[in-house]
């Protein structure tokens, strides 16, 4: 405990913001760039395709924005308080866990995903839609660990 309270409340907090932004960044750049790299593949042979192609990369990346949306609260409410205690900030950095993490996985996991729906896109145009099911179905993981952290933010007196 004293090597925490060395670090601070205000510092413990921050790193907990910081995860949730910068994990949930990581795995949507991650995810949007396994599917870019699909997408690119069948836009060069199709590119009558760009916009679907562009969509289904696009979804991993709603991932970086619920981590954002957690640093800005987290941020906000660092900012507001008068002092932060080192069992506060420990609070706050439990609070961003849940979309640091599964920001960061689902991302990756919903580029891996948008990738394979790009094949359907290529083999079947019709059935593209399918394969927005699919990725909308990782998305709810996503929502899930969005939501999980923003009651647990909310729950938090400082």
């Amino acid at each position: 405990m004293e090597f925490l309270n060395a670090i601070g409340g205000y510092a413990l907090g921050l790193l907990g913001a910081g995860l949730a932004g910068f994990l949930a960044c990581i795995g949507s750049a991650k995810g949007t760039g396994i599917a870019g790299e699909a997408g690119a593949g069948l836009v060069s042979e199709d590119p009558g395709k760009f916009g679907k192609v562009m969509i289904l990369q696009v979804i991993p990346g709603t991932q970086g924005l619920y981590g954002f949306v957690i640093w800005f609260l987290a941020f906000s409410k660092l900012s507001a308080a008068a002092s932060v205690s080192v069992e506060q900030a420990l609070q706050v950095m439990m609070a961003c866990l849940p979309i640091a993490f599964g920001g960061l996985l689902s991302a990756i996991s919903q580029g891996k995903v948008a990738a394979a729906s790009v094949n359907i896109l290529a083999k079947k145009p019709d059935d593209w839609s399918k394969g927005m099911i699919l990725c909308i179905t990782v998305e709810f993981y996503a929502i899930l660990s969005l939501l999980a952290s923003f009651m647990m933010l909310n729950s938090i007196t400082l």
